[in-house]
């Protein structure tokens, strides 16, 4: 536990029997639980899994990488996780950082912390191909003017959430493939969540699961649909914060009483 908060990590894997215990190795005594959901791997992740004392949940069939969140998420919270930090089993990102990302939620100074590859530009020192930094870039971009937000990266997959934030999410609503992780964190924008960062490292090798260029670019018009569909939330939200009370604008009756 961290300040009295139950901390539960899950990891949404697909095919990570290379790099599962690695990333397992590095977490935590802090943290409370640890949950896998395997997407109907065809290696030996499961059972890797089980031998390092994972809580393991399996679909019966690929339900995709926000399908796999969903149930990740459901899973915490029906274990009691009051703090739920998502960390992708194939060691891209560091799993040292669970610790300080939970840590500025207990605090209760955030309600969402992202470890941002971008926020200090080690991005291309780790390994990411230059087109796919440039276009989580302009991504990154376009989304915080449209969104009006000031964010370093929306894209990476290391995420830590109260459970208060997972609860008010229509989960069931978001896509069950990649952009699951922009719904939710545009849902979090629009909901006015307190959203922190910190840097992180990240490695790219060939055992880090990554997407091919083709359904980036998928995913990229995904991404500025989504953004792009809360502009009338975003807006309306706008007018309601800077619209004065209506009770403000009645006048107000008083009695005064004659000496």
């Amino acid at each position: 536990m961290i300040e009295g908060k139950r901390v539960a990590v899950v990891l949404p894997a697909y095919n990570a029997a290379r790099t599962l215990e690695k990333t397992v190795r590095e977490l935590s005594d802090l943290v409370d639980d640890r949950i896998l959901v395997d997407d109907r791997s065809s290696d030996d992740t499961v059972s890797i899994a089980r031998d390092l004392g994972l809580t393991v949940l399996v679909h019966d069939r690929n339900l995709g990488y926000g399908g796999n969140q969903k149930t990740c998420y459901a899973a915490a919270l029906n274990r009691g996780a009051d703090i739920v930090v998502m960390l992708h089993p194939d060691y891209q990102y560091t799993p040292r950082l669970v610790v300080p990302m939970a840590s500025m939620i207990a605090s209760g100074v955030y309600d969402v912390v992202l470890g941002s590859r971008l926020l200090v530009g080690g991005a291309l020192r780790g390994g990411m191909p230059r087109y796919k930094y440039v276009s989580n870039r302009f991504l990154t971009v376009a989304q915080n003017l449209l969104l009006g937000a000031s964010l370093s990266e929306y894209h990476t997959g290391f995420r830590a959430f109260t459970k208060e934030v997972l609860q008010s999410m229509p989960l069931s609503s978001f896509s069950d493939n990649f952009l699951f992780d922009n719904q939710i964190l545009t849902e979090c924008i629009l909901r006015g969540a307190r959203i922190g960062e910190v840097s992180c490292p990240t490695s790219y090798f060939p055992e880090a699961s990554s997407i091919g260029f083709l359904r980036s670019c998928e995913y990229g018009m995904g991404v500025l649909k989504t953004a792009i569909g809360a502009l009338p939330r975003r807006f309306s939200r706008t007018r309601q914060l800077h619209e004065p009370d209506s009770a403000a604008k009645k006048p107000v009756a008083c009695a005064i009483e004659e000496p």
